[in-house]
This record gives structure tokens, C-alpha cells and sequence, in this order.
């Protein structure tokens, strides 16, 4: 497996490149200082996966990370990262990281967490995982309140297959109001159909 090392800790990238180079499976294709160094490489060698720095000079790690999935969509991107603060973590695997290692953790675990990746994993420091499961628990029981209790139960009608004008006669308001209610509800849920609101709330465990 082709992989490249973006790194600007001269120290460390040459650590790295020692640790992975002496892996059976590995082939180390280059190490850059910068993404500036590494865009143009990236596009003559083709690696697999990308171990990258988000503290870079110049181009940071999300941003690199975002330029080489929406060219090269098939290479993985793993993480390796001091930062652990939420929304560092978050643009980066909005950004299309697939796994995200906190420098510190072991070159077991390092070599493991590639080798996981490799496979199809999402491999994750145990610190950033948690954050990430805690991210949705709170999405969740936001999502939970999203709708009121009057709107929940008019799209839950809906989900019957109630017309608006049962619907109307059913909860004892006017026509007029479904309609509004509705329009609420398509709008919080980003919808544009009934069937894409149905679709989204059951996502969101809402009905």
C-alpha cells in the first residue's frame, strides 16, 4: 500500500518515516513539509493514504484533506493530530478524513490504526471517539425537540396517510392552520415533500 507522510515537524516526519517504512505492507512514496509540497506529488504518485498534520504552515491539514477527497475520493486520509478540540475534529471528518490519531498515542497503535484503515475501519483515538458518540447523543435529544408536540403529531397523522382536510377535521382547527403547521415542519426538517419529511424524521427518530 502507497502512502505519503505530510508533516511539518522535520523530527517527526522522519520518525514516522522510519517506523512505517519497516512495515512489510507499507510503501512510503514521500514525505512533505507542507500541503503546498504535497498537492502536486499527491497527483504523480497516487498513494492509498495520506498520513496528515492539521497544523501545517500555509494550506492546513482540513483544507488539504478537503482539495485531495474531492480530486482523488479513493484515497484514505488518516489524522495524525495534537489537536483535540471538537471542531477540529469535526471539519476534519467533514473534510473526508476517515480516521483521526492523536500524536502521542503508541507506534503500535499508529501502525494498527493504518492497518485498521487500510481494511475499512475508521480508526479513532479513544478520546476522540468519545467526543464523537457524545457529538450524537446531543444531536439526538436536540433533534428530539426540534418539533413541537402539536407539529410531531400532525406529521405523524401524515405518516397514516391522513388527508389535510381529515387532518383538519380530526385535531378540530382549520385547514388554513395544517396548512402553516406543515410549512413549519418542512422547514425545520428541510424538506420539500411530504415523503422527504416522513424520510427525515424517521431519520432523526423523531416518529
Amino acid at each position: 500500500m502507497k502512502f505519503i507522510i505530510v508533516e511539518d515537524n522535520t523530527l517527526l516526519c522522519n520518525n514516522l518515516a522510519l517506523l512505517l517504512n519497516g512495515e512489510a505492507d507499507l510503501e512510503l512514496c514521500g514525505d512533505f513539509g507542507t500541503a503546498e509540497e504535497a498537492i502536486p506529488a499527491i497527483k504523480e504518485i497516487q498513494p492509498d493514504m495520506m498520513l496528515v498534520d492539521l497544523g501545517l504552515p500555509g494550506i492546513s491539514g482540513i483544507e488539504l484533506t478537503r482539495i485531495v477527497k474531492s480530486e482523488y475520493p479513493e484515497i484514505e486520509v488518516l489524522v495524525h493530530t495534537v489537536f483535540d478540540a471538537r471542531d477540529k475534529v469535526f471539519d476534519a471528518i467533514k473534510a473526508g478524513a476517515s480516521g483521526y490519531i492523536l500524536k502521542g498515542a503508541s507506534p503500535r497503535e499508529l501502525i494498527e490504526a493504518i492497518d485498521n484503515l487500510s481494511k475499512g475501519g475508521a480508526p479513532m483515538s479513544p478520546k476522540i471517539a468519545r467526543a464523537v458518540i457524545n457529538e450524537f447523543h446531543q444531536k439526538s435529544i436536540e433533534d428530539q425537540y426540534l418539533l413541537s408536540p402539536r407539529e410531531k403529531e400532525i406529521l405523524s397523522e401524515l405518516e397514516k396517510g391522513q388527508t389535510y382536510k381529515d387532518l383538519a377535521a380530526k385535531l378540530f382547527i382549520s385547514p388554513h392552520t395544517i396548512h402553516t403547521h406543515i410549512k413549519h415542519i418542512y422547514e425545520k426538517l428541510h424538506a420539500k415533500s411530504r415523503k422527504e419529511a416522513l424520510v427525515t424524521a424517521r431519520r432523526k427518530g423523531i416518529i
